[in-house]
Parts: C-alpha cells; sequence; structure tokens
C-alpha cells in the first residue's frame, strides 16, 4: 500500500467515526486549556488513526492535536481529527479531518476529507491534485489565472489574531472577501474559486495536509515572511501570481 492510498483509507476511517458521532444528542463536548473546544469525535477519530498507523506504519512518528507528538526529522504523520470544531459541535457541515505524511519537515501527502459537505481533497508530490464531489469521479483541482489583487477573491477564518491595518488594508485591496474558514479557504484556492486565503495563527496540524493539496495545483502557501508553511505559526495561500503583492500588504499594512 502506498502512502498514499493509506491516508485515503485512514480519512475513510476517519469519516466512518465522525459522522456517527455528528448532530448527535448525547456529543460530549469539553473546553481545553487554551479555550477551545474539543469533542469526543475529535478524541475518537485521533484514536481510530492512530491505532492504525501502528499497524501500517510503526516506525514513522506520529503528530496529532489531541494526544500529542512531535514531527521532527524523517517520516512523520500530521493529524487534525476534527479541523472545524467550533462549526462540528453545532452541526455546521464546514470541518474536515486533515491528514498529511512529511518527510524531513515538508509535506508530501496530504488528504483533507469533509465528510459533512460530500467532498474530499488529496495530493501527493509530483501526482496532482483531486477531489471528490458527493462520490463523483477525481477532478483535477487548479489554481486560478487572476492576476490583479482588484479582481481577486479573499478568504479567511475570523478577525482574531490580525493586526488591523494589514487586515483591512487587504481587505479593501480585493473584489470579494468571506470568512469560508478553517481548511475550505485554503482548498477553494486549489479548486481556483476563491484566490487567496490567509490566517495570522495556525497549528502544524491545521497546515500540513494542505501544501500539497495546493501546491500541487499550481498555489503557493507559505508563512507571511515567506518561509515554508511548516516553519512558521502564519499562513497564506495563493494561486502563485498574487503572493508577493498579497505578503508586502500582509507585513507592511
Amino acid at each position: 500500500m502506498t502512502d498514499l492510498e493509506l491516508a485515503l483509507e485512514l480519512a475513510d476511517i476517519a469519516d466512518a467515526v465522525s459522522m456517527a458521532r455528528y448532530g448527535q444528542a448525547d456529543l460530549q463536548v469539553t473546553t481545553k486549556p487554551d479555550m477551545t473546544p474539543v469533542s469526543d469525535a475529535d478524541q475518537s477519530v485521533e484514536r481510530a488513526l492512530r491505532a492504525r498507523l501502528a499497524e501500517a506504519r510503526p516506525d514513522d512518528t506520529l503528530l496529532g492535536e489531541e494526544y500529542g507528538g512531535s514531527m521532527g526529522e524523517g517520516r512523520a504523520w500530521v493529524i487534525d481529527p476534527i479541523d472545524g470544531t467550533k462549526n462540528f459541535v453545532r452541526r455546521v457541515p464546514v470541518w474536515a479531518t486533515l491528514i498529511a505524511l512529511t518527510q524531513d519537515g515538508a509535506a508530501t501527502v496530504g488528504v483533507v476529507s469533509a465528510p459533512a459537505l460530500g467532498r474530499r481533497w488529496w495530493a501527493a508530490r509530483g501526482q496532482g491534485s483531486w477531489r471528490i464531489e458527493n462520490g463523483s469521479s477525481p477532478l483535477p483541482n487548479r489554481v486560478s489565472a487572476v492576476a490583479d489583487i482588484a479582481d481577486a477573491s479573499l478568504s479567511y477564518s475570523d478577525d482574531e489574531g490580525w493586526e488591523r491595518n494589514s487586515f483591512l488594508n487587504l481587505h479593501d485591496s480585493v473584489w470579494r472577501s468571506r470568512a469560508y474558514g478553517d481548511f475550505w479557504s485554503h482548498v477553494m484556492v486549489a479548486e481556483g474559486c476563491v484566490d487567496i486565503a490567509c490566517e495570522p495563527v495556525l497549528n502544524l496540524w491545521d497546515m500540513a495536509a494542505l501544501v500539497p493539496v495546493v501546491e500541487e495545483a499550481g498555489g503557493l502557501m507559505t508563512t507571511w515572511s515567506g518561509d515554508p508553511a511548516l516553519e512558521g505559526s502564519s499562513a497564506l495561500t495563493t494561486n502563485g501570481l498574487l503572493h508577493e503583492e498579497v505578503r508586502s500588504r500582509l507585513l507592511h499594512g
């Protein structure tokens, strides 16, 4: 089994666990020390994926949002069992399991599975970026050709963590902005229906699976300073054509 095949199998496992708990009246939700919510579904998904990886790739390391670990050097799986837990617990269907394989700190395989939306995105280095929609055959992802920021569509999660002048500068420069949020902003850049997605603060598990999906579709995903995405805590995703102008606006307000 290839790494991509395994990642897709992990997504199937995650979907089965998460959908069994989605919308259930007895869903258990607690608050973590950072004041973000965690549900029993988050924990159950991560436990299931850890169990399968222990069987299939026992020599790989693992970093997960709920049970920790490390990425480090060599091969490491990075998992966000439910990206968008606040949506999940309120029955908003915009949430996904993010599964990535990294090699020496760089993401080489990424799967983003959003079962409540009936959608999944995936990529592996050199194999293109793909998606399925409600059981469709795989469709290729390709970023947009928008080259003028005045014609661009921007997506983000919310206005928390932004330096206000940077946010307003970018917001007022684009044609359209919407807070689609979380993973969805970034995979829509890969699809070509959004041109810019950015977040001031993210964790490794929020980003790792997105990088191959975006970059294999022809886009760029970096920190706001321009470093590789997994080397920092901010994320800027674009179609590539707009990247440097957006970075400048973010950094200089």
